[in-house]
């Protein structure tokens, strides 16, 4: 009888593949991929630059998962901030996987499903507490601090080793809830032995360490303490800690806490019934009814500290809030610094905020915000801890992860077992070995505008950016092609452009532009519509550029008659 061969376990190897969070803040997505098995880890979004008009969020491509689904073994995250939860309402809309998560991260996920009418299969998991997902991954969620409170990293057992995903991470010695990284657990793995480390780059470029969330809380203490009228601060509606904090800081001081804006209110409800913020009974007052409490006695945690338009600070900030009408003296606290790109948004409502006579105080003024986000001795001592065989940075722009590749070096790990990599990009890894694939997966960004996913690429988005710097021309014209007259017209409308009223002559011309080119097409018998607007382009676009030194979109539309 012949014996089976069994393969060697050191032969058996794994696929990492980020599709979102490298060489970029925020959606954040890897996946692990082992013997036709696949587990994924995170499903983040991120918010649009400068040059996506119109664009809502901005998701993962989806497409690898979609031809893959049936490999699927379950999807585990690390915590409920939005670049790591976001985009989960898309994915299950199209796959139906189970989703592992703390608590309060399951919590954030049920809302977002709940707002897209989505039903999921949300299972919780409990630190220190090891799960099995198909037949290759055995997760182990450990205890971790970040600036939202039931934050994991992640220890997945397969059969090329330990693979350690920090997730976002910080080391505060001093938690609020109490709660500190499980240091021990960190250091028997690192004992034990780990194949491969992903690792948090956003703040790889800080020196030093990351302040304790107790230092924001001493601050926001000693404001509270010399505030004379109405206090209305505002932070990110997901760091409970730091409305914990808040509220505990009124309550010293006898004021009653009003909460304003959707998802603060969503989170706060959320937190309340799961326990995670401890509220003394009557302190929390509608916001309705808040008008009826001196502003004395009054503190207001709001949503907007980014400068969102439609947040309630910008809102409070324009007059347009309908329970919140800023009174001269009101002092208002943005505990937050603005991420990168949100700066002018943040200080447009900082200058409304001054206008209207608040007494504003933001990160430039006092320490009023700390980071989530380990700084390069936190990342040294988690290097020290887990000392991973091979490395790979994630969560970052290219100059984070670099930057971190250098501390993991300086570390004495060997640089050719450190892999900076693209979204898209394939790490293989077994025990004693790792490369970088020469294939790559689809990895694009998925914009996302109103209802529609992923159709609007670079060429509507192209259009939409010369629609903003130079505005449209409609050339319009009734043509009798089969008896080659121009019956009426050309007509020029202006939308962006210029005011047609103020600027007569030049539409006047341009319309002559126009005819003439027409008329020219037709006594050359070119009497197809696409022919000839490209004439029409063409001569209308040259004669603008040399009028104005202006590009505007000109759109031709000719009626048959």
């Amino acid at each position: 009888m012949r014996r089976r061969q069994t393969r060697n376990k050191k032969d058996i190897g794994i696929k990492v593949i980020p599709i979102g969070g490298l060489n970029e803040i925020g959606k954040n997505m890897t996946l692990l991929e082992c013997q036709d098995e696949i587990l994924i880890i995170d499903c983040g979004m991120s918010f649009p630059d400068d040059e996506m008009f119109g664009i809502d969020i901005v998701i993962p491509d989806f497409s690898y998962l979609m031809a893959n689904k049936e490999k699927i073994v379950g999807m585990v995250l690390t915590h409920g901030h939005e670049d790591h939860i976001g985009a989960i309402p898309y994915l299950l809309k199209n796959i139906n996987i189970p989703v592992f998560g703390t608590r309060l991260t399951l919590g954030l996920v049920g809302n977002k499903l709940k707002e897209h009418n989505v039903i999921g299969d949300l299972r919780t998991v409990i630190p220190g507490e090891k799960f099995k997902l198909g037949k290759n991954f055995e997760v182990e969620p450990i205890r971790t601090t970040h600036s939202i409170a039931d934050a994991v990293c992640l220890s997945v057992n397969t059969p090329a080793g330990i693979v350690f995903h920090s997730g976002d991470f910080k080391v505060d010695y001093t938690p609020v809830d109490g709660e500190p990284i499980d240091f021990s657990k960190l250091a028997e793995l690192g004992k034990e032995g780990v194949t491969l480390m992903l690792c948090d780059s956003t703040n790889a470029v800080r020196p030093g360490f990351t302040a304790s969330e107790k230092v924001v809380g001493q601050t926001i203490e000693s404001i509270f303490r010399t505030a004379k009228d109405r206090i209305i601060i505002a932070t990110f509606s997901s760091n409970v800690h730091r409305v914990q904090r808040i509220i505990e800081n009124a309550v010293k001081v006898g004021r009653k806490v009003a909460v304003s804006g959707r998802s603060m209110e969503n989170v706060v409800a959320l937190a309340i019934e799961l326990g995670y913020l401890d509220i003394p009974a009557g302190t929390l007052v509608d916001l309705r009814t808040a008008r009826n409490i001196p502003d004395d006695k009054l503190v207001i945690i709001t949503t907007g500290s980014q400068g969102e338009p439609m947040s309630a600070l910008s809102r409070i900030a324009t007059g347009d809030h309908k329970a919140i009408k800023l009174k001269k003296g009101d002092m208002v606290i943005l505990s937050s610094t603005p991420i990168p790109g949100n700066e002018k948004t943040v200080s447009n409502v900082v200058n409304r905020l001054f206008e209207k006579g608040a007494e504003v105080i933001y990160s430039d003024i006092a320490d009023i915000h700390v980071s989530g986000h380990a700084c390069q001795e936190e990342l040294k001592l988690l290097h020290s801890l887990i000392r991973p065989k091979f490395f790979m940075p994630v969560h970052g722009e290219y100059r984070h992860l670099i930057q971190h590749s250098h501390i993991a070096e300086s570390l004495g790990l060997s640089k050719d077992n450190i892999f900076v990599l693209d979204n898209g990009d394939i790490l293989n890894v077994k025990r004693d070995k790792a490369h970088i694939d020469r294939n790559q997966i689809e990895a694009d960004a998925i914009l996302v505008d109103g209802l529609g996913v992923g159709d609007v690429g670079n060429i509507v988005l192209r259009d939409r950016k010369m629609l903003s710097e130079s505005g449209l021309i409609i050339a319009t014209a009734a043509i009798d092609r089969f008896g080659g007259i121009l019956v009426s017209g050309p007509e020029i409308i202006s939308r962006g452009f210029v005011y047609v009223r103020e600027n007569e002559a030049l539409i006047e011309e341009a319309k002559q532009v126009v005819k003439d080119t027409i008329e020219k097409c037709l006594e050359n018998n070119i009497k197809e519509w696409g022919s000839m607007k490209a004439k029409v382009r063409e001569s209308l676009s040259s004669y603008i550029f040399q009028t104005t030194k202006r590009n505007p979109i000109i759109l031709p539309i000719f009626l048959e008659v």
